[in-house]
């Protein structure tokens, strides 16, 4: 496990060596291109290599599964903050292969949270509350039909400009292949409609 005080460790000897002087950009992205991408450990320096990204390149969103699941969430408005304050141009939905959210279900969460101590009565709570926690914790059977789940949320956003193009590519976190599922291209809509 690492402890708060190892990474602190590290971090004062880093900022002491100019270790991060390689590594300073501006918050806008060069390449004006959005990513929202798993959190699998594997694809932190392999999607940027895999993509021909150095840092400041792009702006990344990073969630299980790489997932748009609600138009007015999070990832979203992310998206959104990218194309209209950071000067993004173009969005891309990375999924990959053996994804961790690929027949993912919420028994199985729910069976271990109650194993860790969280109660029933709060997961009651949360249900009366109107959370679908089987929807909620459930993930995908297919990375592709996923990626074009979230691309077609994204493409169809009423604040998205019609411009924007967003791609939908899987990446197999093995070699770095990257398959391409929509080609934002291909559907963006020019002019006023």
């Amino acid at each position: 496990m690492v402890s708060l005080s190892s990474i602190l460790e590290h971090n004062q000897q880093f900022v002491q060596e100019r270790k991060y002087e390689p590594y300073q950009t501006t918050k806008f992205p060069k390449k004006k291109l959005v990513i929202v991408s798993c959190m699998d450990t594997r694809l932190t320096e392999l999607l940027p290599q895999a993509k021909g990204l150095r840092n400041g390149d792009a702006k990344i969103i990073k969630n299980a599964g790489a997932i748009v699941s609600h138009p007015f969430g999070s990832v979203m408005r992310s998206i959104l903050v990218a194309v209209y304050e950071l000067e993004a141009e173009e969005v891309c939905i990375v999924g990959h292969r053996e994804c961790g959210m690929s027949g993912l279900n919420a028994a199985s969460i729910l069976n271990k949270a109650k194993d860790r101590g969280v109660e029933e009565k709060c997961l009651s709570l949360l249900e009366h509350a109107g959370v679908d926690l089987e929807t909620w914790l459930t993930g995908f059977h297919s990375v592709e039909e996923s990626v074009a789940h979230s691309v077609n949320m994204v493409r169809h956003h009423p604040l998205l400009p019609e411009e924007v193009p967003v791609h939908g590519l899987v990446i197999d976190p093995g070699t770095g292949t990257l398959d391409v599922v929509v080609d934002g291209y291909e559907t963006v809509k020019g002019g006023c409609s």
